[in-house]
């Protein structure tokens, strides 16, 4: 029942929907009592021989009538109570999507993805339950178990009553025991849910490396031993689960014999008719509900309150980008650094030591240095991706970044990585989607700044071409002018290219760069790349090792230090004079 405590604040605000529930519900309990009544009268009366056929009709016509009316209010009870327990799910994926929005990369880091889907899911179905049909179990196996008790013992016999009774108290204790049993095998069954679907979404994005190095069967084997993880632990759910029912049908037998035995013996004594026995036991059947609403209240709230459990799990987490200013980020302002140490987590070592800089509007910053040297986790520290820790100050204008609130900075920032991440929709829609107002006209000028209009053309369906997920239908270099193009139509104050052209050639790399100089003028860049001829025109280059600058200066400047730069430089200019033969 705590989690129906836990779920007060949903209840207080639906409590229209479910009071009308309740009342359609009182009402049907109401009117089933009558047709036991009925037949009970009926039966006496044929015993009597005062039964005719107009008596007869006009008792079956009630009954009928009674049953349609029972069938019209079990409608508009479920319409009224479901809708509310639909309302709740919507609510919560909502939450849960929003949150997932606004988690850093560290979350995903610790977090898998066929995790977040399963808690997205079936938890929340499972919850959805629990504000249902645990809601339909408790209060109309409560209403119809008093009710009908209320009526047994007060116009029928309360002895006879007392003596169907006894047998409860033996499936009070065995529904108690099952109970725990379900709360572990559920909490079980959805961890093991969350696994399989782990392995199915590693292996469908990887299914081309898999293919490469003939591990199918490898990955099959794996996906097996999931799927064989995740059918035990259903099953041990549904072994707990199928406890309920012989508890109930046992009980209920033991219940009809003593009170068929005792009522037998109230008839040989004259204190109860024929027609009276009929009533009780048609009146005892409908306490079969009440039982199993019981059990199948138990079961809904084991698994509510499981689930319950990973959602709120999953909404407490600590590593949202916290916090949020109010203030609104300016169209054109100096970003500014200075970072004394960022360590991704408490005891790792430093990722950055000692960075400090600024760079103003209009500029162009190059970051280069070894891989491992810590160039992405910079610029992701500089685009607010990663959140600044405590040594770590990094402004925009004339505030920190926590100064602003997350959607206008994000609206002056365009970031194209290394490997771009493409939606299953038309090419359009793709280069389209942070500018979602954008004309074919505007879409296709985009796409000619990256290079990336003559390919499209050539497609069957140009730009109303639908790609494929992650964009697998396009080659790298496609790829990534794709989303150049999309950031270029975003028109943001500061562009951020994070090794966002390894995938194409030399010649296509100058010529949108080119474009770049010509149609950003007066914008700000940051160029993260390996190939350096890319920063020749930048008016500051920073070089870093591990984590630390270790040159700094224009192009020419670098050059004349003789340092990595000046050797890295030398090594691109031999490699591609042998690439063009000379």
């Amino acid at each position: 029942m705590k989690l129906l405590q836990e779920l007060s604040w949903f209840f207080k605000s639906e409590w229209k929907r479910y009071s009308i529930a309740m009342v359609l519900l009182t009402g049907v309990a109401l009117l089933n009592l009558f047709p036991p009544w009925i037949t009970g009268r009926l039966v006496d009366q044929a015993i009597a021989g005062t039964l005719d056929a107009s008596r007869l009709q006009n008792d079956v016509g009630l009954i009928v009538c009674l049953g349609v009316a029972i069938y019209i209010l079990r409608y508009l009870w479920r319409l009224s109570l479901y809708s509310a327990s639909y309302k709740l799910g919507a609510l919560l994926r909502q939450q849960v999507f929003t949150h997932l929005l606004r988690q850093s990369e560290t979350f995903y880091n610790e977090h898998q993805t066929g995790d977040l889907l399963a808690r997205s899911t079936n938890d929340i179905t499972a919850i959805e339950m629990s504000a249902g049909e645990a809601i339909l179990a408790l209060f109309d196996g409560i209403l119809t178990g008093v009710v009908v008790l209320t009526l047994l013992f007060t116009l029928i016999d309360w002895r006879l009553t007392l003596i169907a009774l006894l047998p409860w108290p033996a499936m009070a204790f065995f529904f108690w025991r099952i109970n725990r049993e379900m709360h572990n095998a559920f909490h079980l069954a959805q961890k093991s849910f969350s696994d399989m679907n782990d392995s199915v979404q590693e292996n469908i994005s990887g299914i081309r490396l898999l293919r490469a190095y003939g591990l199918e069967q490898h990955a099959t084997d794996q996906f097996n031993e999931k799927v064989a993880n995740a059918r035990d632990a259903n099953l041990a759910v549904i072994a707990a689960e199928a406890k309920y029912g012989p508890v109930i049908f046992i009980v209920v037998g033991i219940s009809f014999l003593f009170a068929v035995s005792g009522g037998a013996w109230f008839i040989n004594q004259g204190s109860m008719t024929i027609g009276e026995l009929t009533s009780f036991t048609l009146y005892l059947g409908y306490l079969i509900w009440p039982m199993f609403a019981y059990g199948w209240l138990l079961n809904l709230l084991e698994r509510g309150t499981v689930a319950y459990k990973r959602i709120q799990a999953l909404l407490n987490s600590t590593h949202q980008i916290l916090p949020e200013g109010t203030q609104t980020a300016p169209p054109e302002a100096t970003l500014t650094w200075n970072i004394h140490s960022f360590h991704f987590t408490e005891g790792d070592g430093a990722a950055l030591q000692s960075i400090a800089g600024s760079l103003t509007p209009g500029n162009t910053l190059g970051i280069v240095g070894p891989t491992g040297s810590g160039k992405s986790t910079l610029v992701k520290l500089l685009t607010y991706q990663l959140p600044a820790s405590n040594n770590c100050t990094i402004s925009y204008g004339d505030n920190r970044f926590d100064h602003y609130t997350t959607d206008s900075l994000r609206k002056q920032m365009a970031i194209v990585s290394q490997e771009p991440f493409l939606f299953s929709i038309s090419i359009a829609e793709n280069i389209a989607l942070g500018t979602p107002n954008a004309s074919l006209k505007e879409i296709r000028r985009a796409a000619s700044l990256a290079c990336i209009d003559d390919d499209i053309q050539a497609f069957p369906e140009g730009y109303h071409t639908l790609v494929g997920e992650r964009g697998v239908t396009l080659s790298g270099g496609q790829k990534q002018r794709i989303a150049i193009a999309r950031a270029l139509l975003m028109d943001a104050s500061l562009l951020v290219l994070d090794d966002a052209l390894s995938a194409v050639d030399v010649e296509t790399e100058r010529t949108i760069l080119q474009h770049l100089r010509q149609n950003r003028q007066g914008r700000t860049t940051i160029i993260v790349c390996h190939r350096l001829s890319a920063l020749q025109h930048a008016e500051e280059i920073i070089v870093l090792k591990h984590g630390r600058i270790c040159e700094r200066g224009s192009h020419h400047e670098l050059l004349q230090l003789q340092g990595w730069y000046h050797q890295m430089h030398a090594y691109q200019q031999l490699e591609q004079a042998v690439i063009e033969g000379h």
